[in-house]
């Protein structure tokens, strides 16, 4: 069980886990259709302008199956999308009441039933995250109240719920928030640009762990491809390169 050499850095998106959230219609589910030999594990409607493989998933059982099959390995897929990961924690929601025969969560007494489905989405979404697969999840995003020390402000998060919204955001290498930027064009009138946000902010969710990208990007695969694959290419060939033999001055014994 316990590891002989160090784990190499991951180099390709398809070894990482993203969190990929923002508002309807901005092209979150674009965006991820240009992932390598993508798989959609599509929990909602809303992917009919997409040429894309796509596995409906109307309830938790679903998800369930389909996960058993991905994990057999017999096909060629090589990226899984959950479209979205909001409707798949209500299907777990779904999932455990039918189980437990309840109307609501909190029919089970204080806490307990959060902890059941929190627990069963948890699971599954780490067990989809250990496979040998890149995993996105795709998440609606909405301003909420924050409270801090210094007062109360918005921050723009995933619409998951705070626990489980938590469980994703630490399980992800990725936080990948998609925004309108402003910027003036020639005219003196503003021109918007859909981005990717990919550094924290007290005014919403994002985050590398890769430590490769940009703090912002466009919102469109081959410029968050070009971002991701020249800093790997750097790191790559910067560690690749001999360091310079010591000059004679250096190693040279100080006289005394």
């Amino acid at each position: 069980m316990l590891p002989k050499t160090k784990s190499k850095p991951k180099h390709t998106l398809s070894d990482l886990t993203a969190l990929v959230y923002g508002p309807s219609k901005i092209g979150k589910s674009t965006w991820c259709s240009k992932a390598n030999d993508a798989l959609f594990l599509a929990t909602e409607p809303g992917l009919n302008a997409l040429e894309v493989f796509q596995t409906p998933i109307t309830c938790w059982d679903d998800l369930l199956q389909a996960c058993a099959e991905i994990a057999e390995g017999k096909h060629d897929f090589k990226t899984i999308v959950v479209d979205t990961v909001d409707n798949a924690y209500k299907m777990c929601s779904d999932y455990v009441c039918k189980k437990f025969k309840i109307e609501h969560e909190s029919d089970l007494g204080y806490g307990k039933g959060y902890a059941l489905i929190n627990n069963e989405f948890h699971r599954v979404i780490n067990k989809l995250a250990f496979l040998p697969y890149g995993l996105i999840l795709i998440s609606h995003s909405q301003e909420r109240d924050i409270e801090t020390r210094t007062g109360k402000h918005t921050r723009i998060v995933p619409t998951l719920p705070e626990k489980a919204r938590k469980l994703v955001t630490g399980l992800v290498d990725l936080i990948l928030f998609c925004d309108l930027d402003m910027k003036t064009g020639e005219d003196g009138k503003p021109v918007w640009q859909r981005v990717m946000r990919t550094k924290p902010s007290p005014n919403y969710d994002a985050g590398d762990r890769t430590g490769r990208l940009p703090e912002v990007i466009p919102l469109d695969f081959p410029s968050f491809m070009k971002a991701f694959n020249n800093t790997a290419a750097g790191a790559a060939a910067s560690a690749a390169r001999p360091k310079p033999e010591p000059t004679a001055s250096a190693v040279a014994k100080p006289q005394q």
